[in-house]
């Protein structure tokens, strides 16, 4: 017998005189059960995900739903935003770098998503999920009042470091609260990305075609005559800081118990889910004798002090403990550096291929341009909403990516033959609702594959590279032809690729438990 099969027996044994054996079933639903390298520790997130499921769903969870989901929002709002704006506040302070908001706001996601992904899994998921929104607000609303490009381009960066890592926690708490059977809902949160984005185009909607009209050239621009970029910004801050107070007075997080067990704080995770089982009225027959039957687990501290490089150095290997666990950190890593790639760049490359291909757009007033650009985000939304009920069905979360992929592909290809302003706004709404598709599952298997004690850090990196792909989109965007169509045809083809590499990945989260 090898030598974890033994340990792994040891602990079933350890249990018999003060709980069920049927509490330590190793085996029957948790997608890393044979993966992790600490028995004592994959024993007690089995027990934990039977308490979860035992409690069941409740309003609790629906609370962190819209909370949550708030982060998905403000992070396509903010990001939005930025490129909304450049334009008019482009024109008042006449920049020698136009792109630069653009690279700033990625900037401030990249750092913030690895900052606040690893503190997540340092500290835990309760301060870096009620600090991080507010900050994002702050910095939101000063943007408004920038007095030249520089100092917008600094708030907007300070804006996005706490917008990009406040989408690091949404998924991990939400999911380390969510019983096995809702799992999918997961993937329906991404949802709330396309509010953000509709909210973006409702407020410029609103206020560039009314406070920014007389501000058409760099001569005639002035604060004056186009502060509607500027109320953007208020208005979207004011929405921010709002969403952060709810945060804090509708729902007093509780560290997630899945985080208090990998610290080895048995007691903490169990007095969590016994309080939450009874405010709802619901059984939880979790005991904190059954938590310590299963052993100790050693946090495994990296260094002296929490902060230290060997503490990072912990997580980094975590997220490699096993072969499988490699390949698919790995392999997630590799989609969201595709993915952080191919859309900034379609969406960079394709008004000037298209203008330089002949389609006639019309002359759009600013009113319907903004009417428009709304309307493709409301499409947006839709696209999560299916790729959820596909990843409740046994279709999974794998066959979901690669359809979306797929399907967006087409699109892409299909719309370097749009000709005409209608069919421009048909194939834009298209677009993103299929890319939602694959998009929201991506956001939604990532958290669910990685191992609980490593999800901020695995989950902060992935992102990450997204975001880095978002800066090399606007250095291309600044010194490339854009003209030809090479790149629209290589875009499309990095959907093919990640439709190969969704249909590859080791794990398949239908039906079974995350750590």
């Amino acid at each position: 017998m090898k030598k974890s099969d033994e340990r792994r027996v040891d602990v079933e044994r350890a249990s018999d005189s003060d709980a069920d054996v049927d509490w330590l079933s190793f085996g029957k639903g948790d997608i890393l059960q044979l993966e992790h390298v600490n028995p004592v520790l994959n024993a007690k997130m089995h027990l934990v995900n039977n308490a979860i499921d035992e409690i069941g769903f409740t309003t609790y969870q629906w609370k962190l739903f819209v909370l949550n989901g708030f982060g998905y929002a403000v992070d396509s709002l903010i990001l939005l935003i930025q490129g909304i704006i450049a334009g008019q506040a482009g024109l008042e302070f006449n920049p020698g770098y136009k792109n630069g908001l653009t690279m700033a706001a990625y900037v401030g996601m990249l750092v913030g998503a690895l900052f606040w992904g690893m503190t997540a899994d340092i500290i835990g998921r309760k301060f870096a999920f009620n600090v991080s929104l507010m900050l994002c607000s702050i910095f939101a609303i000063v943007a408004g009042a920038s007095p030249n490009w520089t100092v917008l381009g600094v708030f907007v960066c300070l804006c996005s470091f706490g917008a990009g890592g406040n989408l690091v926690l949404d998924t991990a708490v939400f999911l380390e609260y969510l019983p096995s059977k809702d799992q999918w809902l997961l993937t329906l949160m991404a949802a709330w990305w396309g509010i953000g984005q509709l909210i973006a185009g409702f407020f410029a909607w609103a206020f560039l075609p009314n406070y920014s009209k007389d501000c058409t050239t760099v001569e005639n621009c002035t604060y004056a005559n186009n502060k509607g970029w500027r109320y953007v910004w208020y208005a979207s801050g004011s929405l921010v800081f709002v969403m952060s107070i709810l945060r804090i007075t509708v729902i007093r997080l509780k560290e997630t118990p899945k985080f208090l067990v990998g610290e080895g704080r048995d007691a903490e995770c169990v007095a969590t889910l016994q309080i939450i089982a009874q405010k709802y009225n619901r059984p939880c027959s979790l005991t904190l004798v059954q938590m310590e039957a299963c052993g100790v687990v050693d946090p495994g501290r990296g260094s002296k002090s929490k902060w230290g490089f060997g503490e990072i150095g912990i997580h980094l290997k975590g997220l490699y403990a096993t072969r499988r666990i490699g390949i698919s950190t790995s392999l997630i890593w590799l989609s969201w550096t595709l993915i952080g790639l191919a859309y900034p760049l379609y969406n960079v490359f394709l008004p000037a291929y298209l203008k330089s291909r002949g389609a006639q757009l019309g002359g759009q007033s600013s009113y319907v341009l903004w009417r428009n650009y709304t309307l493709v985000n409301f499409s947006s939304i839709w696209g999560p909403i299916l790729a959820g009920y596909m990843c409740s069905t046994r279709l999974g979360r794998k066959n979901t990516m690669v359809i979306g992929a797929l399907i967006t592909m087409s699109f892409f290809f299909a719309y370097t033959q749009v000709r005409t302003a209608v069919q421009d706004l048909v194939f834009s709404c298209l677009i993103n609702f299929c890319l939602n598709i694959y998009y929201g599952t991506l956001y939604a298997y990532t958290p669910e594959v990685l191992p609980s004690a490593h999800r901020g850090t695995g989950n902060g990196i992935a992102i990450a590279w997204n975001r880095v792909m978002g800066i090399v989109s606007a250095v291309v965007a600044t010194v490339a032809d854009t003209s030809t169509p090479v790149p629209i045809y290589i875009c499309a083809a990095l959907y093919i690729l990640m439709a190969a590499v969704a249909a590859v990945f080791p794990f398949e989260p239908y039906g079974k438990r995350s750590s």
